[in-house]
């Protein structure tokens, strides 16, 4: 095992605590929120991991944090970035972190930790899994916060005895992953897009249904769309009144699941009646909370299928841009104009 340095390069945040605004997942420039630093490579303790960073992911929940905007308070000086892979190269006193020594793994950044955006990261065992030696470093990096969000996601919704539901943003990688799986999983789906060009790739990966929430006849053709298809479940990652209109139109019964907001917006609610009258909920889905309330079978399962479906072909993650962690802080807001187009990763 290499000798591990006293310092290292870390985009770290600029600011504590929460802002108060919700403008969304965009930024002109990451060095309004981050900035290129060299610290200290933590050292961890108890049930803690160090990983050698091979790859780090941007998502959007990255950009809510940075900005103050996301449900957990930023931590000045403290590296960004909640998803990566690279290898355990130190571990704490506890027996089960010490086994992942020398082990290739997905990180997911835990509190208490510190972000992947850096050459080391540091995070709890329980917040890394390890990897089959045929999944790529790309996937890998990726591994969590889409594929695990929508795999347990598309499990609520069969759990929830429904045979058909609706994804907004379907064109994100999310969606895509989603609209596979669902394929496989024998549901019905209504996608929302909001370029016409989305409509053919979502077509191939077999969803059956695309509305363009810009066009001027989306209206009716919700309307059609909710009678043919009757979904009971909207899996929400804009919350705007676009989605606020969706859930209106959908049948009695039916649950409104957000789980992002990518939307700036906030959507004014529906006929408050249609709670009473139609017993429609409205509800939060976040897949930390699901990691920590899963059994420890749900979550091997879950992990374990889900890299299967990449080391098969069956899923595979796009990837825009891959930035050198020197370059990121100049680069990232350019790369991430392309989101649609695939994942921005950064590379230590």
């Amino acid at each position: 095992m290499p000798e591990i340095p006293t310092t290292m390069q870390a985009l770290i945040v600029k600011h504590d605590g929460y802002s108060g605004t919700s403008e969304g997942p965009t930024i002109e420039r990451l060095s309004d929120w981050c900035e290129l630093a060299e610290i200290d490579v933590p050292k961890p303790s108890g049930s803690q991991v160090l990983i050698k960073v091979g790859l780090a992911n941007v998502n959007p929940s990255d950009l809510h944090y940075i900005k103050g905007e996301y449900g957990q308070p930023r931590r000045k000086g403290v590296p960004a970035g909640f998803e990566g892979m690279g290898e355990v190269v130190a571990a704490g006193e506890d027996e089960t972190a010490r086994k992942l020594i020398g082990q290739r793994v997905a990180v997911s950044a835990s509190r208490g930790g510190s972000g992947v955006w850096a050459e080391y990261a540091m995070t709890d065992a329980r917040a890394v899994v390890p990897l089959h030696p045929k999944l790529r470093d790309e996937d890998a990096a990726a591994l969590i916060v889409n594929p695990m969000t929508a795999w347990a996601m598309l499990d609520l919704v069969k759990q929830a005895g429904a045979k058909a539901f609706v994804m907004t943003a379907g064109a994100s990688q999310l969606g895509k992953l989603m609209a596979s799986l669902a394929k496989e999983m024998d549901l019905a789906a209504i996608a929302t897009v909001r370029r016409e060009e989305h409509r053919s790739l979502l077509e191939g990966l077999g969803v059956g249904t695309v509305l363009n929430t810009e066009r001027e006849d989306f209206e009716d053709m919700l309307v059609m769309a909710m009678r043919q298809v009757q979904p009971t479940v909207m899996l929400d990652a804009v919350a705007d009144s676009r989605s606020a209109d969706i859930f209106a139109a959908m049948p009695a019964g039916a649950r409104w699941v957000i789980y992002g907001k990518l939307s700036p917006q906030s959507p004014a609610l529906p006929s408050l009646g249609q709670m009473v009258f139609m017993k429609k909920k409205i509800e939060g889905f976040w897949l930390s909370e699901w990691m920590t309330t899963a059994s420890p079978e749900a979550r091997r399962e879950a992990f374990e299928k889900v890299q299967e479906r990449f080391v098969s072909g069956a899923w595979k993650t796009d990837v825009a841009a891959t930035l050198p962690l020197r370059e990121a802080e100049e680069k990232i807001a350019d790369a991430l104009s392309g989101l649609n187009r695939g994942k921005v990763l950064i590379r230590p």
